[in-house]
């Protein structure tokens, strides 16, 4: 059984995954960068920064030394995926190569092109791997309301043995052996997410945003079968599900950072004040060269870098989606 859990990470989802985790009857330590946060956590029992709202289990522990969480029986990987690579090639010399890595970041590294697991691999190599994903709100999950989330490794004895261990009434883990697939829904969502919120900010309609989310759905699925998933992940909970929700709640950092850039707002100021990072941002610079290197059309998350790092003008862009060729679904 897994009993001691360590959290990499206590920005909203790591502290509301801590939270899950106490109520499966589990030990959690959540790590973070911010000693004063950590003990905020420790001492008053919430996390004021990323989750105000929430009152936390006195049980939570929280560190700010990596070394702490040497004696986890696994590790929840909640950091933001740009700096994944960094912060858990740092874990090496403390952490015991039979300790199963859970991925729970959901993007693409920008400079690689490689999933979270495949960076995961390289930093900590010979560990077993799983990824945790789907449509969640950490809020949500933090209060106990009710959650399904797809729990995806290519060893079915871990995920069944991290599901006894993370699931409990309200937190309901759906195994998997698509960790790929996995990966590549919750990455792309993100990016399909900030052109359903341009979509919404430019007052186009809600036929507008269901087009965008069906045909985001096919680059997820175009993506997802070309990196060796498989297209019933892409249509479940990581896929599918996750998407549904991102695309239509201003809760969703991509949705709102869509939302306000539909509005008007200036991409660089918007970037300036955001404490919480919108994965969506980098992955759709990741995903666009992944595409082009794997052969394959994405024209939403080419038309949603074009806005975000080319400087593309927001209404020329739609118009250019709405130009292309008359084609089969």
């Amino acid at each position: 059984m897994i009993e001691r859990i360590g959290i990499l990470g206590a920005g909203a989802w790591g502290t509301a995954l801590a939270a899950a985790v106490t109520t499966a009857g589990r030990q959690a330590l959540l790590w973070t960068r911010n000693a004063e946060l950590a003990q905020e956590i420790n001492e008053d029992h919430s996390n004021s920064v990323y989750l105000p709202r929430a009152r936390l289990d006195p049980s939570i522990r929280a560190t700010s030394d990596t070394a702490d969480l040497s004696g986890s029986d696994a590790l929840l990987l909640v950091v933001p995926a740009q700096h994944l690579r960094g912060i858990a090639g740092g874990l090496d010399a403390i952490l015991p190569e039979d300790t199963p890595l859970v991925l729970c970041c959901k993007g693409i590294e920008r400079n690689s092109g490689k999933l979270m697991t495949e960076v995961a691999a390289e930093a900590l190599p010979g560990r077993p791997l799983a990824v945790l994903s789907g449509p969640t709100f950490a809020a949500e999950v933090a209060s106990g309301l009710p959650t399904a989330v797809t729990l995806a490794s290519e060893d079915s004895g871990l995920a069944a043995a991290l599901a006894e261990s993370l699931g409990n009434r309200s937190f309901r883990p759906y195994l998997s052996n698509d960790p790929t697939g996995a990966e590549v829904g919750g990455a792309v969502k993100n990016v399909i997410a900030i052109a359903c919120g341009i979509v919404q900010g430019r007052a186009l309609g809600d036929n507008a945003r269901a087009a965008l989310i069906t045909r985001g759905l096919a680059e997820i699925v175009r993506l997802g079968l070309a990196k060796g998933g498989r297209s019933e992940t892409l249509m479940g909970l990581s896929g599918f599900g996750d998407l549904t929700l991102t695309c239509t709640a201003v809760q969703s950092r991509n949705y709102a950072l869509g939302l306000a850039l539909g509005e008007g707002a200036d991409f660089e100021d918007l970037m300036s004040v955001r404490l919480t990072v919108a994965e969506g941002v980098e992955s759709a610079a990741a995903v666009t060269t992944l595409a082009k290197t794997l052969g394959i059309e994405m024209p939403i998350s080419k038309a949603v870098n074009a806005i975000l790092h080319q400087g593309a003008d927001i209404d020329a862009v739609i118009g250019s989606l709405l130009a292309r060729p008359f084609t089969s679904e």
